[in-house]
């Protein structure tokens, strides 16, 4: 396995880095989280309403298709993340960015439902779930007291992505049609994290004679060993915390998702133009941003299952007040709420597996994590889909979904969670 041995590799561009290696790592990493958003819901989803018109679907008939594409692309998760721990996230990295970047194409050109669904499961696979995972596993795997911060940059950077994203794909769509534009987003991907993350991707900081935070001494690497433990990914899976924190970031995941692949929809529902609707994400960024970097910086403060409960209720309210949108006024505090409910997820992800279980298994039991997440983002859409195409509205479907959310978020303080030993 890659790292666990004591060879030690030597490379140029770490040895020559004037700072700790893992800060252009981070952002990097962060470049690479930014890059997913051709196959985030919040960049797919505004092609919907084009893929509609253009192919004759239903809406849930494209949530249909939504569904099994992200589910058919989630299948490839645990072998991206068992690849990661054998060979490092440089080699992984050039893999991903390149098919992703054909993926976009490939949506620009897509005829038929055969090709949507073929799209979705490769920028669903690709984006969404593979470049995600290696991302922010390459942080996580350089970073142990300081990966609060550092995922948190890769937090900044997706909220600052999600804030301007969507407006400048609309504007991309107005200028070039939406073929041309989601073509031209995969040749972003090709000119940006694929030549970034083929050059500065590292395997563990061990590799290269370095330490985790870039601590000076073997002394405080081997105080760090003692408490950070290294679960494989089947012991990790026999544990309540992996359950817990899987559930309420799979709700996270299903629910977040539906709200998002159906934002426009929700928004006009509430008597709201597209122009207003893009505007949440602005407001989205504005809290996205604090959450994440807020939630790690708490992440080894505040036992994790509190922030687990804090964003459960923040999506639960999302959820309550998308049912009641009424006009234009209503775009600041519901962009608000969601923005607080995905940073937060997003710190929680890409810390909480680490902080319980160790790096040296990080990528296989994220890769299994990750399929449960893709999973989920498949199943949520669908539902809301099914949920307006049955009963002519949103309202009573986000209520009611609101549910399992709010009771895991009620539970979760009272919890018995272990790590090394301490009730966290």
């Amino acid at each position: 396995m890659s790292g666990a041995s004591g060879e030690v590799r030597s490379s140029r561009l770490v040895s020559a880095s004037p700072v700790f290696y893992g800060w252009f790592i981070a952002i990097a990493g962060t470049l690479g989280v930014m890059m997913t958003m051709p196959g985030q819901t919040t960049g797919v989803s505004i092609f919907i309403d084009h893929l509609i018109v253009d192919l004759g679907l239903s809406r849930s008939g494209v949530s249909t298709l939504y569904l099994f594409g992200t589910l058919g692309g989630s299948l490839a998760l645990p072998v991206v993340g068992r690849m990661l721990d054998r060979h490092g996230p440089r080699l992984a990295v050039a893999l991903i960015a390149s098919a992703f970047a054909l993926a976009c194409v490939w949506m620009g050109s897509v005829q038929n439902v055969v090709m949507l669904l073929i799209g979705f499961t490769l920028v669903r696979m690709l984006g969404q779930g593979a470049l995600s995972l290696v991302s922010l596993h390459v942080i996580a795997i350089w970073f142990v007291r300081r990966r609060g911060l550092a995922i948190g940059m890769a937090g900044v950077g997706m909220a600052a992505a999600t804030a301007t994203f969507p407006t400048l794909i609309e504007g991309l769509i107005d200028a070039t049609g939406w073929r041309t534009a989601y073509m031209l987003l995969g040749l972003a991907v090709a000119c940006t994290i694929l030549p970034v993350g083929a050059l500065v991707y590292r395997d563990r900081p061990e590799r290269y004679g370095l330490l985790p935070d870039g601590d000076p001494s073997e002394g405080e690497v081997r105080q760090g060993e003692r408490t950070e433990r290294h679960y494989t990914a089947s012991q990790a899976r026999r544990t309540v915390t992996f359950w817990v924190f899987l559930a309420g970031l799979a709700f996270g995941s299903a629910l977040g998702t539906g709200l998002v692949f159906h934002h426009y929809s929700i928004l006009a529902e509430g008597g709201l133009e597209r122009i207003d609707a893009a505007k949440a994400f602005v407001y989205y960024g504005m809290t996205a941003a604090p959450a994440n970097l807020a939630t790690g910086a708490l992440i080894n403060r505040v036992a994790p299952k509190f922030l687990l409960s804090v964003m459960l209720l923040g999506l639960s309210a999302s959820l309550v007040f998308a049912g009641f949108l009424a006009g234009p006024a209503a775009v600041l505090p519901y962009g608000l709420l969601l923005g607080l409910r995905t940073g937060m997820f997003g710190s929680l992800q890409g810390n909480v597996f680490a902080y319980y279980f160790g790096r040296r298994h990080l990528g296989s039991i994220k890769g299994w994590v990750s399929t449960a997440l893709v999973v989920g983002s498949a199943i949520g859409p669908l539902l809301f889909g099914l949920g307006y195409d049955l009963l002519g509205s949103y309202t009573l479907t986000v209520v009611v979904c609101a549910v399992p959310p709010l009771a895991l978020a009620l539970v979760a303080p009272f919890l018995r969670l272990v790590r090394d030993g301490a009730v966290r």
